[in-house]
């Protein structure tokens, strides 16, 4: 019905996106009263409600200006419009309380300490100054304080926690910056820290100011922290002190992957890397990630330990993102404390990141001297996000979690209610409904039964705060994956009781499909590089070009099959990769051979029977294994302590000779049968041969690189004449090598190919939920394995 044109109209508008949590009624209550309209605003479970009442003009400028200038942290993606028979209100415009029907709205991701906040923080005049839980509606915990929607503080974590009359009258003003801020507290009336020494330390507890004062003296004296985040726990050290980074760790069973480290400032930071204008937004915007950075090779007088992050030309960086971090570095005025702090997830090696804090007691015994707590519990981990930022400016997210969870991405496809449970790795949750996917946070390896347990729990959180009830779940097509196991007993209890099984690097493809848009009716010629997915032949797959869509693939290309000798336990030692890949290309395993001297004679007797004999020897296409294989040949890694270790640490050699050597090593093209095999033997033939003349090790690795990047896209030139397709992309976690992916984007651009890398998802596992989710979607009744 449409309201006639007289002295006063009444419109209905209810709006859709992240307008919860994010001062968005305080918004449209100026808004409106500036307007001089009547009417109200309330929080419903779909969204916010608005219903305005004036004269036409005063009404038509209210819906013009509703989304021009909204909050830091809001995000509108519809809003619906309808006229009503006017009521003849006059009164002011109010705030009702929040209806509580069923319906689905956007929860914000928890947003780092805004510069309003930090002010007040650090005003001895304000009664806030070093409050460590300081907090408004532009900016604190969100997501991780959560249990249910709609958004109000009887469903957070702080419902624990009575509001000072001071407090109350802040969150009950309209005009205030706290106005239903959720988290809002004082000194008075909110969490507290505590200072707890670990058992036999010797040194005494502390709470409050003197808990900060505590940890920030134990941390200036080498001793390890366990500190509560937004998130979980952190365990933090002095960056500059390698005694103290060499403790952490060997508690930690590290081996020699890198640790971030955060800085208070980016004065600082500059002082130990060189960030570009990209990077400096990335860490001081509101989500604060961690971002790779190139570390100076001059530190300006503040040196990172050599241990921090051995072997690497980058260094993980953040700024602090909570009050308790900017208060640990200290205000004007308080005792020095470290300028660098290790800051890495609180967790033994393999396990989730702790959050209860009582588990953190007992699980981080003996990996800490002292724990730096307070008593707002936490509703869901939620462990730092990672990206790098690319020369062109854009973002490659590596770790998609907070500052990101619970964002929705946005479908180009409609989705059935589904539950997708990723890959085994870097696993994330994602579920999906209509045109909108979330993922959960990250979790990390699903190799034990800690980390099954964070993840029901993380599906559970994820279930409660977007309204999705699964109709089927869908997972990797792996038979032996935990996360599948998770899938069948999940889908046990849907109506369709067996989850859609998705070929690994598919869905690998269709995630950067689905975050780029496409709408599948057109495939593409898709590059998935990783190490290790379970193929349709049964055998390891990684190094795969297929032509896909959302209902299929069709393998094109492959990297040619070689042993992995000893399956997935071979992956440690990629000198046995090395020498594997020799004996498939018919190259003699010569004694002055970088991977030949890594082996002990036993060894390589035993290697070599292992392979005549093809015993545990699963053929593998991994583009990922054959990095390994090329690191040890090169003489970079032969062991490794960590995943991806001897990749990562060829590309950071590669680096050191990319601007001076541009020459590539060839891979060879083979019709085979039904599909093109990339043999890598001649690249294998010239780099030996490069060796024996003494090329160094940095060479080597670029020239390997380059020739990956070439093989790319002479394959893809192969697809586009054999198929006319145009599109490429680029998706697996191969592709989180900078290196490689800006070279290949640069020789497919070249070639007049659409280029899509991933942004927002990663290109890992950690993305690869999104894909099974549209996949799944498109997936005929019956269709389904098992």
């Amino acid at each position: 019905m449409t309201a006639p044109v007289t002295g006063t109209v009444r419109r209905r508008l209810t709006v859709r996106g992240t307008v919860q949590g994010v001062g968005f009624r305080p918004y449209v209550h100026r808004l409106a009263t500036d307007l001089a309209l009547a009417g109200f605003v309330s929080n419903t479970a779909s969204g916010v409600l608005i219903e305005v009442e004036g004269p036409p003009d005063g009404v038509d400028r209210f819906c013009d200006l509703l989304t021009r200038h909204l909050p830091p942290l809001a995000a509108v993606t519809g809003v619906g419009r309808e006229d009503l028979p006017a009521t003849g209100a006059t009164g002011p415009f109010t705030i009702r309380p929040t209806d509580h029907a069923p319906g689905r709205t956007q929860l914000p991701p928890d947003t780092a300490t805004c510069a309003d906040c930090l002010r007040e923080l650090a005003d001895p005049a304000d009664r806030r100054h070093r409050h460590p839980f300081i907090t408004c509606t532009h900016c604190g915990p969100r997501f991780t304080i959560t249990t249910a929607l709609p958004y109000d503080r009887a469903v957070t974590t702080m419902a624990g926690f009575p509001m000072c009359p001071a407090c109350a009258r802040e969150y009950t003003d309209p005009a205030d910056r706290r106005f239903h801020a959720q988290p809002v507290a004082c000194p008075g009336c909110g969490p507290r820290l505590r200072l707890i020494p670990a058992d036999g330390s010797g040194l005494r507890p502390a709470r409050d100011a003197d808990a900060l004062t505590a940890a920030r003296a134990l941390l200036a004296a080498g001793r390890i922290v366990a500190v509560k985040g937004l998130g979980g726990y952190h365990l933090a050290c002095d960056a500059t002190d390698t005694r103290a980074v060499t403790t952490l760790r060997a508690r930690k069973e590290r081996g020699g992957k890198a640790f971030a480290v955060m800085c208070p400032d980016l004065a600082t930071v500059a002082r130990i890397a060189d960030p570009t204008d990209g990077e400096r937004a990335a860490l001081t915007g509101p989500r604060r990630p961690i971002v790779l950075l190139r570390r100076r090779t001059r530190p300006d007088g503040l040196r990172l330990s050599d241990a921090v992050c051995p072997g690497s030309p980058h260094v993980g960086v953040l700024l602090p993102y909570t009050p308790v971090h900017t208060l640990l570095f200290g205000l004007p005025g308080d005792p020095p404390g470290p300028r660098v702090l290790v800051m890495t997830s609180g967790n033994r090696s393999g396990e989730p990141i702790v959050t209860d804090d009582d588990e953190a007691l007992t699980r981080l015994a003996g990996l800490a001297d002292a724990w730096l707590t307070h008593d707002r519990p936490i509703a869901s981990p939620c462990d730092d996000s990672l990206l790098r930022v690319r020369s062109d400016g854009t973002e490659q997210v590596l770790r998609r979690s907070r500052g990101h969870v619970p964002r929705p991405v946005p479908l180009p496809v409609p989705v059935r209610p589904a539950l997708a449970m990723g890959g085994d790795l870097k696993n994330a949750l994602c579920v999906g409904d209509g045109d909108h996917a979330w993922f959960g946070p990250h979790i990390g390896d699903m190799g034990d039964l800690t980390t099954l347990r964070a993840a029901q729990r993380a599906e559970e959180h994820l279930l409660r705060l977007t309204g999705v009830t699964p109709a089927l779940v869908a997972a990797d097509r792996h038979p032996g994956y935990h996360s599948t196991g998770l899938a069948r007993r999940r889908a046990a209890r849907l109506p369709e009781p067996r989850p859609v099984l998705v070929q690994h690097h598919h869905a690998h493809i269709a995630s950067a499909m689905a975050e780029h848009g496409l709408d599948g009716t057109t495939p593409v010629i898709g590059v998935a590089f990783d190490g290790t997915g379970y193929g349709d032949d049964g055998t390891v797959w990684g190094g795969e070009i297929l032509l896909a869509d959302y209902t299929g693939h069709r393998r094109f290309a492959r990297l040619t099959p070689a042993p992995l000798p000893g399956g997935d336990a071979g992956v440690a030692n990629p000198c046995r990769l090395a020498l594997a890949r020799l004996w498939a290309a018919g190259l003699p395993w010569d004694a002055a051979l970088p991977p030949v001297a890594a082996c002990t004679p036993q060894e390589l007797s035993v290697l070599r029977r292992q392979l005549e004999r093809n015993l545990a020897c699963v053929p593998t296409s991994s583009m990922g294994r054959l990095f390994d294989a090329v690191s040890s040949l090169a003489g970079v890694c032969h062991r490794a302590g960590y995943e991806a270790q001897a990749a990562l640490e060829l590309e950071a050699t590669a680096t050191l000779a990319w601007d001076e050597d541009e020459a590539a090593y060839p891979f060879g093209l083979t019709d085979g049968p039904g599909l093109l095999d990339c043999d890598p033997a001649p690249m294998l033939r010239e780099l030996l041969a490069d060796q024996r003349h003494g090329t160094p090790a940095p060479v080597l690795a670029a020239r390997f690189h380059r020739g990956v990047a070439r093989a790319v896209a002479r394959i893809c030139r192969r697809a586009r004449a054999a198929t006319g397709l145009t599109t490429v992309v680029l998706s697996g976690g191969v592709f989180a090598n900078g290196l490689l992916e800006e070279e290949c984007t640069a020789l497919l651009a070249g070639d007049g190919f659409t280029v899509l890398r991933h942004g927002e998802v990663p290109p890992t596992d950690g993305g690869l939920a999104l894909g099974q989710l549209v996949v799944a979607a498109h997936e005929p009744p019956g269709g389904r394995r098992v």
